[in-house]
């Protein structure tokens, strides 16, 4: 019965000391000084993650904001930061300087960008990644980016395909409604639903996931015209 009690305590001071490094984690940084950052630490996104993913990754942003280009750029290179704060980071850069960067000084933000996007685990870093490279070179990273951040649109973690949704959408009306770039996206998504159809084919009300990209698609259909609806799954067609 002792060994019993002594394991429980054991487990008890563990789970605390756990709480405590990460509790420690959200704080920054500033001029020397720590200052708490205002987190809601308790699950809202996702029901398997302790801690709300959107409220950390925009409360980053937020202090991030100040910053300079040249930090940020030390910042997006910097593997050691958790990846809430290399999301902020590199959103950060993207709100604040994406569309003024040129020259020889895109390329080196493109070049590093790239290089974190081939190390990182992370699905927020990935989104934050394609989002910000389509920003810098519209036309070189477009079908990547949309073909990659439609992917995400049935990631498990429902703030990683709210994030892609937001960024294929603010992707779309920064554009002129140019057909290859609807061509792209409608492509994308016939394929994706292609593989799903059976199970389309008795779904008579789309979650959230589905909805997504049937609004996608709408917008694809209504740039490349009706003609379009002949060369998806008839599976599909009742959703529209």
């Amino acid at each position: 019965m002792k060994l019993i009690n002594l394991s429980l305590v054991c487990l008890q001071v563990f789970f605390l000391s756990a709480v405590c490094a990460t509790g420690a984690e959200a704080q920054e940084v500033n001029g020397g000084e720590k200052t708490s950052a205002p987190f809601n630490l308790i699950a809202g996104s996702h029901p398997h993650t302790i801690f709300d993913d959107k409220s950390l990754i925009e409360g980053y942003a937020k202090q991030y904001q100040a910053q300079t280009k040249e930090i940020l750029l030390e910042m997006v290179k910097d593997d050691t930061l958790s990846p809430y704060q290399g999301t902020a980071a590199i959103r950060a850069f993207r709100e604040q300087f994406a569309e003024e960067v040129v020259g020889k000084e895109k390329v080196y933000f493109e070049k590093f960008l790239l290089r974190r996007l081939d190390r990182a685990d992370s699905p927020f870093v990935q989104v934050e990644i394609m989002h910000t490279l389509c920003i810098l070179d519209r036309y070189r990273y477009f079908a990547f980016s949309m073909r990659s951040l439609i992917q995400k649109l049935d990631h498990y973690n429902s703030t990683v395909n709210d994030m892609a949704y937001t960024s294929l959408n603010s992707i779309i009306e920064s554009g002129q409604n140019r057909t290859r770039e609807a061509r792209i996206i409608f492509d994308t998504l016939s394929k994706v639903l292609f593989l799903s159809r059976k199970k389309l084919a008795v779904i008579n009300d789309p979650g959230p996931k589905l909805s997504k990209k049937i609004k996608l698609l709408r917008w694809s259909i209504k740039i490349l015209g009706s003609a379009e609806l002949k060369k998806l799954p008839k599976e599909v067609l009742h959703l529209l």
